[in-house]
């Protein structure tokens, strides 16, 4: 049921005109993979390839292109972990305008960089989302600047409803989006806008969020019929860590939205892995959150599907790190810790047995100050590239038959 307080579709149409000028109809490619995992076709969105990195570009620019003169005059701030504030500072400089970003401290260099490159002030805050949020309200509120809030906003809901648009454009017979939630701005401008079109067409689209386990406010918020603030723990996804919905966005999303499901960092690792061998694509991991839905079986029956992937905004050393979590939560990286007797030629006698069974050393370390080994004792760890689970399986067996009783470290 659309709501009363929803954009209309004709506000979103208009608004594409006017994103069209900064935003580029970014690409729509099929994925066989994941649509051997669904059961059905799928399609990735590729706004990881939009200018700026994300979709964050399309309400930033639309929000900023409807500011009276004498409030550009005062200029903008923002906060951001990255793609919002980029998204901000490129709107800023093609319209003219002054704009100051806070980030959070440790922010991703690529990131902090690019915002820099588009001419923004940027001020280091905090070490989540929601501090540079507050020092951003204060320096609005201090210094006359406007704050471009990165969610809550209808202007910024419309702006990312062009999306939804464009999607529709590419998949006409689209039966599903799969969609990243943060605070809930781009949910919502894409659910209006499929809503809306779908219902002129006397049909149904589904409409699904994803959220990291870690920073998932949405789910207790709607059971309880409110946005609720929830403590976030460390998440991989750092570009969705909210711990509030947004006021418009939650009616919005309690209205149009179907379902809200949660996928935790290893799923989300591997879901950046399979877009890296199998779909040739960079994609940081709150954009791969839409793919880790499709890849646990969190969402199914969906038909034809489109899985939206909001940016690809990722550190190369971040990017390292959770290659290797998704290669280990794949079983395809094994760490093991082996006791072994001090004497001459245990090392190679293990060394052989890996071999046996076609399994690659990457790293060795040999020490005798291993936890729980005796006087005579040594402890191995090895790493290991296995090819999945049962290979896995075939490691330890083989080691185990030889008496040896190998521990896999997480």
């Amino acid at each position: 049921m659309i709501t009363d307080n929803a954009p209309s579709l004709i506000r979103i149409e208009e608004a594409r005109e006017i994103v069209s000028s900064v935003a580029q109809v970014t690409p729509m490619e099929s994925s066989h993979y994941l649509a051997e995992v669904l059961g059905s076709p799928v399609y990735l969105k590729c706004e990881n390839l939009q200018r700026t990195g994300s979709y964050k570009i399309r309400g930033a620019y639309y929000r900023l292109s409807r500011l009276t003169e004498e409030e550009r005059a005062r200029g903008v701030v923002a906060a951001s972990a990255g793609n919002h504030a980029q998204g901000v500072a490129f709107a800023a400089r093609e319209l003219g305008i002054r704009a100051t970003i806070f980030m959070p401290v440790g922010v991703a260099l690529p990131k902090l960089q690019a915002t820099r490159g588009y001419g923004a002030e940027v001020i280091l805050r905090g070490h989540t989302v929601d501090e540079p949020l507050r020092a951003a309200a204060e320096f609005a509120q201090s210094t006359g600047a406007v704050l471009i809030h990165p969610f809550d906003h209808e202007d910024v809901i419309v702006g990312q409803g062009t999306l939804g648009l464009e999607m529709l454009d590419q998949v006409p017979n689209l039966d599903s989006v799969i969609v990243p939630i943060g605070g809930g701005g781009v949910i919502s401008g894409i659910a209006v806008a499929m809503k809306e079109r779908a219902r002129a067409q006397g049909r149904a689209i589904r409409v699904i969020g994803v959220q990291a386990q870690n920073a998932a406010a949405y789910p207790p918020s709607l059971a309880e019929g409110k946005p609720l603030e929830v403590p976030i723990a460390p998440t991989i996804a750092d570009g969705i860590a909210v711990s509030k919905p947004g006021k418009l966005n939650f009616e919005l999303v309690r209205s149009l939205v179907d379902e809200v499901v949660t996928v935790s960092d290893d799923d989300t690792a591997r879901a950046l892995l399979v877009l890296i061998e199998r779909a040739k694509l960079v994609v940081e991991p709150a954009g791969a959150v839409a793919v880790a839905a499709i890849l646990t079986g969190a969402v199914k029956n969906l038909g034809t599907t489109v899985a939206l992937l909001s940016g690809g905004n990722i550190d190369p050393l971040v990017m390292e790190r959770v290659i290797s979590q998704g290669l280990a939560a794949s079983d395809r990286y094994l760490k093991l810790r082996i006791m072994l007797p001090d004497r001459p030629g245990q090392l190679a006698r293990v060394a052989e047995l890996i071999s046996d069974v076609s399994a690659n050393v990457v790293e060795v370390m040999h020490t005798r100050h291993g936890k729980g080994a005796l006087l005579n004792d040594v402890e191995l760890e090895v790493s290991l590239e296995t090819r999945g689970p049962e290979h896995v399986q075939q490691v330890l067996d083989k080691l185990r038959s030889a008496g040896y009783d190998p521990r896999v470290d997480f």
